[in-house]
């Protein structure tokens, strides 16, 4: 009996449209097209789940806050649910506030907001969190303390918190290979031997 083939028609459209919505642009520093970030993101959630729609979002997961695509566009072309998702991935600006002030402001609701999260919101969360963490690593390994200085908040202490907080928030994801190496990479990089951040 031969298998059939695996329907990726919505994924194939979403891959297309995340390299269209963030064609010519740099991950920030770090001298490759972003598009890298959201295909890395995809493939940890395929480590978690083959659901389509999931998978899809997580290629997509920051067209709406990095590109000039609105939700009502990823709505009309992938669907409610993967609209969703996208939406519950994305940073809502804060005006009015210096960098820091907004930084702190979006990434405290970040926090509050997965922590309360379905499953599936999770997975597409740990994709993202997890390709960044990969290359805060490997950044912070070759650059040390310097490395900081690249970001809005420079105080290793602030990134400290944010991140050992999505630990704690995406811990419902313990069973995971992928929320497995996260956790081991923020120990790494952000939790002291006494175990304080």
């Amino acid at each position: 009996m031969a298998n059939r083939p695996l329907d990726t028609g919505l994924l194939d459209r979403a891959i297309t449209f995340s390299v269209n919505a963030h064609a010519g642009t740099e991950r920030r520093g770090k001298g490759y097209p972003y598009i890298v970030h959201p295909v890395e993101a995809m493939a940890i959630t395929a480590t978690m789940t083959s659901d389509q729609e999931l998978l899809a979002a997580a290629v997509l997961h920051d067209t709406i806050e990095d590109t000039c695509v609105t939700l009502e566009q990823i709505r009309e072309q992938f669907g409610e649910r993967v609209a969703a998702l996208v939406e519950a991935e994305t940073d809502v600006r804060q005006e009015g506030l210096s960098d820091e002030e907004s930084w702190r402001t979006r990434k405290r609701m970040t926090l509050e907001r997965l922590a309360k999260a379905p499953r599936e919101v999770k997975m597409v969360a740990i994709g993202d969190k997890l390709s960044n963490m990969r290359a805060i690593a490997r950044d912070y390994t070759t650059l040390g303390d310097a490395f900081w200085d690249l970001f809005h908040v420079k105080e290793k202490s602030a990134q400290a918190w944010y991140y050992t907080g999505l630990a704690k928030a995406l811990e419902d994801l313990a069973d995971t290979y992928a929320y497995q190496e996260f956790n081991f990479l923020v120990k790494r990089i952000f939790v002291n031997q006494d175990g304080s951040a």
